[in-house]
């Protein structure tokens, strides 16, 4: 009987631990000039690669802002519901080989995102190779 209240505890440690090291969830993004909390994106995966969609604009005055500089089927689009994160497959402690959006300028950036720690992930978007972008720091949201 002991031993299967060990393995069971042990099951379920494991499975919060395995939750608390995914990329899968909801993140915190932040403007990364004036360092305010902007958007909550859910990443989520499908077929095996990593997908992010905002789901909840944080600045009440933003909140019906469209994806006017866009191209395809982004194009004023809201940016409520928009998929910014798309395709990212994972490669060893992080996800690459995908592409972020930025609805500020309509702008499709190479990407790779990798956690620091539980509850911080980095995110990079680039041009060519990984030195010519810039990282951003997105908090989980509990």
């Amino acid at each position: 009987m002991k031993l299967k209240l060990i393995l069971l505890s042990a099951f379920f440690i494991s499975i919060l631990t395995a939750n608390a090291q995914s990329v899968i969830g909801k993140w915190k993004t932040f403007d990364d000039e004036t360092k305010e909390a902007k958007s909550i994106v859910e990443i989520t995966e499908r077929g095996g690669k990593i997908y992010g969609k905002v789901i909840e604009i944080l600045n009440p005055a933003k909140k019906d802002i469209k994806c006017k500089d866009c191209s395809g089927a982004d194009k004023d689009k809201p940016v409520l519901g928009l998929e910014i994160l798309k395709g990212l497959s994972k490669d060893g402690k992080e996800y690459s080989d995908g592409k972020i959006l930025d609805p500020s300028n309509g702008k499709l950036y190479k990407c790779t995102v990798s956690l620091d720690g539980n509850d911080k992930l980095k995110v990079r978007g680039y041009v060519g190779i990984s030195a010519f972008g810039r990282t951003q720091v997105w908090t989980r949201v509990k």
